[in-house]
């Protein structure tokens, strides 16, 4: 279907990702509870949100809690492969226009990008930058960015991409950088990357990774996660890192840490996220096991050269299993790729746990509450998640965890506060 109202699969499923989308919400504490502050404040009300994120039952909530804020919430997805379609369905039935198709071509991409840019939005929130990319390049919205109070990014590929777009000058609009957020990608990255890539490299696969030589390119949080539950069940992790403080750290966490060239030899599974392009590449193909598996975690499906693998391979036999295909390359040996090198915790399985995206969408919930309330006054940069937010949040998560910590006594904070006291 494809209307005003939204462009979706089927609209049958609306039933079925209810229950997906129900179920999502009894783990997340935080949001529910953000919802219902934004019930009885209406901090939004009025305002026009458009959102490029994927499409899940966790986003779902937090298109809810936007919707109960008053706000007027249109959403799209941010990858083709992402998109739950009884979720997305459920979304429309609920009355929050979404244009989302699991699988849809790039030509649908950019047309849902711009159908819920048309609705001229005062608040966007992205997930890869995409909605401030085509605000920026596209004529035809140049005047919207005027009007835009900030845009809140989600993921580190987003983020960097807006701090060049600050770096060089282009930027027209304020940028909240929720990805940045501790309450963000000290969990979701590390623990729901961690998690939620492994899921789907297991459902795609079904292999075992006891005893397997894992390689992953990229230390940042989200390698870190990866590389910690990879380890976990018995994998042998290879790292390799352009950054020399983070391959440093990736050693003394005790992993083997190489250049991909010498990498490709040894690894069984390769799971790419950097943030960058071609990290593997046509020479490196060549260099692999027969039965090598590859997949991507980064945003973008660029990580890993799919059309140099596609150019050099003689034969490509899809769907051997689901979100597998396999590369016969010259040399006789064959290589399999998942998910088409797109997210493969999404595209063979379900992205991130509820409990952790319970953070992150609260923060990006209570983020865009305050971009709302200083429309008009921030400048035209990336900024940070004020810390107060995430101290709220952590709060609230661990009060839903029945957690308590300790609090400064009134002695220890006036030590804090000077600087007479020393030796």
């Amino acid at each position: 279907m494809g209307s005003q109202r939204g462009d979706v699969k089927d609209l049958k499923l609306a039933a079925v990702g209810k229950k997906r989308v129900d179920w999502a919400e009894q783990h997340m504490p935080v949001l529910r509870k953000v919802q219902e502050i934004f019930a009885r404040t209406q901090p939004l009300k009025g305002m026009k949100l458009s959102a490029c994120l994927h499409v899940t039952a966790e986003t779902a909530n937090l298109m809810r809690t936007f919707k109960a804020g008053g706000a007027e919430v249109m959403l799209c997805a941010s990858n083709p492969l992402s998109t739950q379609d009884d979720s997305a369905a459920a979304l429309v039935k609920e009355g929050i226009p979404t244009f989302a198709i699991r699988g849809e071509d790039q030509k649908i991409y950019y047309r849902h990008l711009r159908q819920v840019l048309d609705q001229k939005p005062v608040v966007t929130l992205d997930d890869g930058a995409d909605l401030v990319s085509l605000l920026h390049t596209d004529p035809t919205y140049a005047k919207q960015t005027e009007r835009i109070c900030a845009s809140m990014e989600e993921t580190t590929t987003g983020v960097i991409r807006l701090r060049s777009m600050e770096k060089n000058g282009v930027l027209k609009l304020p940028v909240v950088a929720v990805n940045d957020a501790d309450t963000k990608y000290l969990f979701d990255n590390r623990y729901g990357t961690g998690q939620s890539t492994i899921d789907g490299i297991l459902r795609a696969t079904s292999i075992l990774l006891a005893g397997a030589t894992v390689v992953i390119a990229g230390y940042g949080w989200c390698g870190k996660g990866v590389a910690m539950r990879a380890r976990g069940m018995g994998a042998q992790v290879i790292v390799t890192e352009i950054n020399p403080i983070r391959a440093l750290e990736a050693a003394m966490d005790g992993f083997r840490v190489m250049p991909m060239r010498e990498a490709v030899r040894e690894g069984d599974l390769f799971i790419t996220l950097t943030g960058d392009t071609s990290v593997i590449r046509k020479e490196h193909f060549l260099q692999m096991k027969d039965g090598a598996i590859l997949c991507n975690s980064g945003h973008f499906d660029v990580e890993i050269d799919v059309k140099a693998l596609t150019a050099l391979a003689k034969a490509v036999e899809k769907d051997i299993r689901s979100n597998v295909d396999g590369y016969l390359l010259p040399n006789g040996r064959r290589v399999y790729l998942l998910g088409e090198g797109r997210l493969v915790n999404l595209a063979a399985a379900e992205g991130h746990p509820a409990s952790v995206m319970d953070m992150s969408f609260a923060t990006q919930a209570l983020a865009a509450r305050w971009a709302a309330e200083n429309g008009g006054k921030l400048a035209h940069c990336v900024h940070l998640v004020p810390k107060d937010i995430e101290e709220q949040v952590a709060t609230l998560k661990l009060a839903s965890m029945g957690i308590k910590c300790d609090r400064l006594t009134s002695e220890q904070k006036q030590y804090l506060a000077s600087w007479e006291f020393g030796t």
